[in-house]
């Protein structure tokens, strides 16, 4: 444990009331107990390194080349995404991958190279193994992207798990992205980011790492090309990063380097080459395609800590009804929950929520329910006998149920790393629905226990299923979250068979994705906090996580005017839109900060409306691609390397630049533009790329800059889609595509392509492949910027 944990436990069991405190102070006992009698003990260990090559045997998509001391296994699978892992690791067992690993390769060979190495040699990559065993991954023509040093191992010399590291060299000029959710970022700059999902203890900002979601995967963006790493270990380790320095001239550059340790699990890693898009794509499609949510979870979304009753609900509601507010969702916190029981309603509070349920929804409101894993320990608890019954909860190596302390108090921990205790947990979300909830999102779920001292999580020795292999929490922790989310998943999918869930997790792992989205967590309120919500979403989109967004206005605290509405702007253009408090003074709604507030929160709201047709198009889009809404400026020019350090600026879908404010009293701010020509969407101001431009950003407003040619689906007045046509510069031409959704359902709509073009002085859309005029397509047009 060092400083940082110490402190994050200490707020974690502050924030709790006395009785709690003294109830975390004895769960950290229990808990440095059970580590003292159940981990081994590693004692004294023994160095090894791969030492000389001895020989290589040839298979499909690659072969085994062999060293002194180890062996690595190269494999090019279809698709060009390749795999290697030392000391007979395999790309299976693997809680990343959706399904089976693909096939190999056949294209691809294993040959000698010089100096007694091997290559695999395939279509978008070659991979070179030096005699020592180091392994360089190279662009089709030679370049080199990224050269993993020989790694080092420590074995305990009684047996156990092994620790080892890997450094990695790549071009001076590139830059690391990724990791998950950080909040120092997107651009990781140099520093060590440790791997182990953990509950902040209360509100967090820039300074504060890990958080919830740490994902090995890397994404390294160079002049040479686009590369991601991505290391299938779920033990605690940490990365160290270092960009690189170019020798400005004097030809003697330092290399960026990358440093992984890791205390256990398989060496083995996954790399995947190409265009931003390519690397999303194939990265995707060997994780999981992103779940596109339902077609209501798109607008804007409402949450506190403390609604207090049913009353306080309808009473929130009316506010946005009679200010003509569009509202999609309130969420509703554990205060719901008597005595913070999870799947109990505390029915003095809320007599009758699914009537309120169905009242809200003839409003067009959803109520959305927290979900907690942790579980009352209860004699009279219809979840916690349950569990008993089908032997569900998480034990230590004695066999006894481990205990931590949450919101309800002591509590045990479901273990979701078994199929049969997600499908028990899963069956438990018919309670939810009955009571009329459409949607939940999971908390708590690292998983947290507050502690006095120590980390606020579970044992290290605690004993997990993990499919049938069995094994402890240190293998186990980073994909908690991940499996609570599929158990829950997979249990709405069986009791609403016909309906998208909607689900979204504070804690996740590679592929959470393929279950739902996920949220900031606790965001300070603050500017910094504002930064850092923006870090989170675009990193976690190249990790393969599409839809997320953080608490606008910052969980804790009281925010300023400014700071609200400014966090409510960019709010406004990010995949889930929810303002959230953390008690019932710490208002959120867009009204109580004043009548001008609400006027500019208005305009932000109203152009979140109108572009719902855009965002299910990407949503779409993301779940066919692998592309992120929210994107870096870089993502079509990642070789511009003033575009890969702006940070404070981001593209949705490919059509428009949003810049938001996040500093206080801007009122014109500087926005580097990628290549072509940009028009402000408020004044109609053209700007060329590439470039430096000034724009105004009014407090009722935040810079947006349509790309010239963009065709973007919008909502007109009456409810139905327009496409507004941004025209292309003279001599070039432009396009954009529709995905209409058909419902909440399953059904796959086509994708429809737009083209436009110059013809005769006058704009000119087009459906994709066939020739004919505006009044032959499916949609109302509206061009502008003519």
């Amino acid at each position: 444990m060092n400083g940082r944990d110490l402190v994050r436990s200490v707020r974690a069991a502050s924030s709790a009331g006395s009785l709690q405190r003294l109830r975390a102070v004895r769960a950290s006992w229990r808990r440095h107990r059970a580590d003292a009698a159940g981990l081994p003990r590693r004692g004294p260990e023994r160095a090894r390194v791969p030492g000389a090559v001895v020989g290589a045997e040839p298979e499909p998509g690659g072969g085994v080349v062999r060293f002194a001391r180890a062996e690595l296994r190269i494999r090019v699978v279809v698709g060009g995404a390749v795999f290697w892992g030392w000391d007979g690791a395999e790309p299976e067992p693997s809680y990343a991958l959706a399904g089976a690993c693909p096939e190999a390769d056949p294209r691809a060979s294993l040959e000698p190279d010089k100096d007694g190495g091997w290559r695999v040699v395939s279509e978008r990559v070659t991979v070179v193994v030096s005699r020592h065993g180091a392994v360089e991954v190279r662009t089709p023509g030679g370049v080199r992207l990224r050269r993993d040093l020989p790694p080092r191992w420590w074995e305990p010399e009684g047996g156990g798990a092994a620790r080892w590291v890997q450094r990695a060299e790549v071009a001076a000029d590139a830059r690391f992205f990724g990791l998950g959710g950080r909040a120092a970022g997107p651009r990781l700059r140099g520093g060590a980011y440790r791997l182990w999902n953990t509950d902040p203890g209360g509100s967090f900002g820039p300074g504060d790492d890990p958080l919830s979601i740490t994902i090995p995967a890397q994404l390294v963006v160079a002049d040479a090309g686009t590369h991601l790493v991505f290391h299938d270990s779920t033990w605690d380790g940490a990365v160290s990063l270092r960009e690189g320095d170019e020798g400005a001239g004097s030809g003697h550059d330092r290399p960026g380097t990358s440093e992984l340790r890791m205390d256990g699990g398989p060496l083995r890693c996954w790399v995947v080459v190409g265009t931003p898009a390519r690397v999303l794509q194939v990265w995707t499609q060997l994780t999981g395609a992103p779940c596109v949510p339902p077609s209501w979870a798109l607008g804007y979304q409402h949450a506190r800590w403390g609604f207090g009753d049913a009353q306080e609900v309808r009473r929130v509601v009316a506010g946005y009804r009679e200010r003509g507010l569009a509202l999609a969702a309130l969420h509703l916190d554990i205060d719901h929950y008597a005595a913070h029981e999870v799947f109990t309603v505390d029915r003095q509070r809320f007599p009758r929520l699914p009537l309120l349920a169905e009242e809200l929804r003839g409003q067009g409101v959803r109520l959305v329910s927290i979900v907690d894993p942790a579980v009352a320990v209860r004699r009279s608890g219809a979840v916690f006998e349950g569990g008993r019954a089908v032997d569900a909860f998480v034990r230590d190596a004695t066999g006894r149920l481990v205990r931590g302390v949450v919101w309800a108090g002591d509590s045990v921990y479901p273990d979701f790393t078994a199929e049969r205790v997600r499908a028990w947990w899963g069956g438990l979300y018919a309670e939810r629905l009955a009571q009329g909830f459409a949607g939940f999102w999971h908390d708590m779920n690292e998983p947290v226990s507050f502690a006095a001292f120590g980390e606020p999580t579970l044992p290290r020795s605690s004993r997990h299923s993990l499919e049938g292999r069995g094994g402890d929490h240190r293998e186990a922790h980073n994909v908690y979250g991940l499996c609570m989310a599929r158990a829950g998943y997979e249990g709405l999918r069986e009791l609403r068979p016909g309906e998208r869930p909607f689900l979204f997790s504070r804690s996740g792992w590679a592929g959470m994705q393929r279950y739902g989205g996920t949220w900031s967590g606790d965001v300070a309120t603050g500017w910094p906090g504002l930064r850092a919500s923006l870090s989170l979403v675009l990193g976690l989109g190249l990790c393969g996580v599409p839809y997320s967004g953080p608490d606008v206005g910052g969980f804790d605290g009281d925010p300023s005017a400014e700071l609200y509405l400014r966090w409510f702007q960019l709010g406004a253009y990010l995949p889930l839109f929810r303002t959230h408090a953390a008690t019932w003074a710490s208002r959120r709604e867009p009204w109580t900060f004043g009548d001008e507030t609400l006027a500019h929160a208005r305009v932000a709201l109203d152009e979140r409306q109108r572009l719902l047709p855009y965002f299910v198009t990407l949503a779409h889009l993301a779940r066919r691609t692998g592309a992120p809404y929210v994107r870096p400026v870089w993502w079509g020019a990642p070789e511009d390397r003033g575009l890969r350090d702006v940070e404070d600026a981001f593209l949705l879908g490919d059509a428009l630049l949003v810049a938001p404010v996040t500093e206080p009293e801007v009122r014109r701010r500087e926005v580097r533009l990628p290549r072509g020509r940009w028009y402000d969407t408020a004044t109609g101001a053209v700007f060329e790329g590439p470039g430096v431009v000034t724009v105004e950003a009014p407090l009722s407003r935040i810079p947006v800059l349509a790309r010239a040619g963009a065709v973007i689906p919008v909502r007109d007045e009456d409810g139905g889609t327009v496409l507004e046509v941004w025209a292309p510069a003279r001599g070039t031409t432009g396009g954009g595509v529709v995905v209409a959704d058909a419902g909440d359902g399953w059904e796959e709509p086509p994708a429809e392509r737009f083209r436009t073009r110059w013809s005769e002085g006058r704009v000119v859309v087009e459906a994709d492949g066939a020739e004919g005029t505006t009044g032959a397509l499916p949609y109302p047009v509206r061009v502008r910027g003519v």
